[in-house]
């Protein structure tokens, strides 16, 4: 199927590593352009190495997205250089553990600035360029939101904000022909996802009890099949999709785990 994203510019945050860098690879090699904006200047350049050293073409923007003008400085930089935006990837966000017994005012509220914030404000200032290529946003969301996790409702909040805002906007932007559909993820193995795994005390275990509650295979989503629904959602392909909260989990979330 030819996705038709040839040349598309595709601005994706947290894109250096894990599902960001799987969609960056995936959108690549359909012939879009992907921009990475990650905190990291050194996996930057690694990741966009692997991709020339693949014949793919890419860029990279380093910012801090918990700041508004590191925000708005990343979008006016992938304008100044490219000159438009056609899709928005939606992805930086970390675990972090704050919750309600063990947080904090402030740890509660720096993990909605590292999880949602930053996608409003991404949003917010690429809207302009989106508006002129309709292009399309796609929020990568977590089932924290909806099954929970326990001691961690910094992170379940923004995810159910995230949920929130994909219908918001895709209402929002109607008129402006931007479609707008978030995909969530349940369990995928990332490098975030490996650290948080070895802070048990035996992880293979524990690795193993989590694959046996995924229905489809007993077996984590590979990044890739994540990245593959997110350039699907980016294209004119799905040209009819809007506000819909796409489960890419081996029915993780709405299939009986007991199966």
């Amino acid at each position: 199927m030819n996705l038709k994203l040839t040349n598309k510019v595709i601005l994706i945050s947290g894109g250096a590593k894990g599902i960001g860098a799987a969609i960056a690879k995936t959108v690549a090699y359909e012939g879009a352009f992907p921009v990475i904006i990650g905190r990291n200047e050194q996996d930057n350049k690694l990741f966009i190495k692997e991709l020339n050293q693949l014949n793919l073409k890419a860029d990279y923007v380093t910012a801090e997205l918990n700041e508004e003008k590191s925000s708005a400085e990343a979008v006016y930089q992938v304008l100044k250089r490219y000159g438009r935006i056609d899709g928005l990837v939606n992805n930086a966000g970390v675990n972090d553990g704050v919750g309600l017994a063990s947080g904090s005012y402030e740890a509660f509220v720096a993990s909605l600035h590292k999880n949602v914030v930053h996608y409003y404000l991404l949003a917010h200032f690429a809207l302009p360029a989106l508006i002129k290529s309709q292009g399309a946003i796609v929020n990568i969301g977590s089932k924290t939101a909806e099954t929970g996790q326990g001691g961690t409702s910094g992170y379940a909040a923004s995810n159910g904000a995230r949920n929130a805002l994909t219908r918001e906007w895709a209402v929002e932007l109607l008129d402006a022909g931007i479609r707008v559909n978030s995909v969530i993820v349940a369990e995928a193995y990332t490098p975030l996802y490996e650290t948080w795994i070895n802070t048990f005390d035996h992880p293979e275990e524990k690795l193993s009890a989590i694959n046996a509650c995924i229905p489809l295979g007993n077996r984590m989503t590979k990044v890739e099949e994540i990245a593959d629904m997110v350039a699907f959602l980016l294209s004119e392909r799905s040209g009819h999709t809007t506000g819909q909260l796409i489960h890419v989990d081996g029915g993780y979330v709405h299939l009986d785990r007991a199966l």
